[in-house]
């Protein structure tokens, strides 16, 4: 008998950790199949909800939100490469084609845009998040163009014409932001984090092993 789980992934599309945990999640959940299946509704969260749609450079950024300096933030990207390496996710770099990500960008239309997909098809959404993960920091494609957007929404099979209509208009605006204010008032400050069953938190780009044992405790515990 498999235990079934209900999975909130509250993450930003402009989060490199977001990416990171994704990952490592599917893996532990493809290492539990026999056990535990899971349905994953992303849920959304703003790094920068102020933001401006041209962005801003990524290392003046980062100094400036976390006061560190430009070398630190190079190491941490790069950690960051080698910790998307292990679960199979490219991090470009910027001398690379596309050049990786070199600004920060506003991603309020992002989430409306995946909040319509889940009322579509849940995995059509999941697709469309990890599109955008590509989209943003495998080709430093800016996720607050609407023309990426629309792109990869038809990419991942959603059709291009009601997209258009959900970002040319404020459709979803409020419900995201409800959404955004239930979490952050659960106390919720930084992401990922991954709430399973509405109960059991899980927080931060955990590895694979960490993920596949909280999901076994939970499993346990639940039957």
């Amino acid at each position: 008998m498999t235990t079934a789980f209900k999975i909130d992934f509250v993450s930003d599309v402009s989060c490199p950790w977001c990416v990171i945990g994704l990952k490592a999640l599917d893996q532990a959940l493809a290492n539990v199949k026999a056990d535990i299946t899971a349905e994953i509704h992303f849920q959304p969260f703003e790094l920068n909800p102020h933001m401006a749609d041209e962005g801003q450079d990524i290392t003046e950024h980062i100094t400036q939100k976390y006061g560190i300096s430009a070398e630190q933030a190079n190491a941490n990207r790069e950690n960051i490469r080698q910790r998307g390496a292990e679960v199979g996710f490219k991090f470009a770099t910027a001398s690379e084609p596309g050049g990786g990500r070199s600004r920060v960008y506003n991603t309020f239309d992002a989430h409306r845009l995946l909040h319509w997909a889940e009322t579509v098809n849940l995995a059509k959404q999941k697709a469309l998040k990890e599109a955008l993960f590509s989209s943003y920091f495998t080709d430093g494609q800016s996720p607050a163009s609407h023309e990426v957007l629309l792109r990869l929404a038809g990419q991942v099979g959603l059709d291009e014409v009601q997209a258009q209509a959900v970002l040319s208009s404020d459709q979803f605006a409020d419900a995201v932001r409800a959404q955004e204010q239930f979490y952050t008032g659960l106390g919720i400050r930084s992401v990922p984090a991954v709430i399973i069953n509405d109960r059991h938190l899980i927080s931060g780009g955990q590895p694979v092993e960490v993920f596949e044992q909280a999901l076994r405790q939970i499993a346990a515990q639940t039957a």
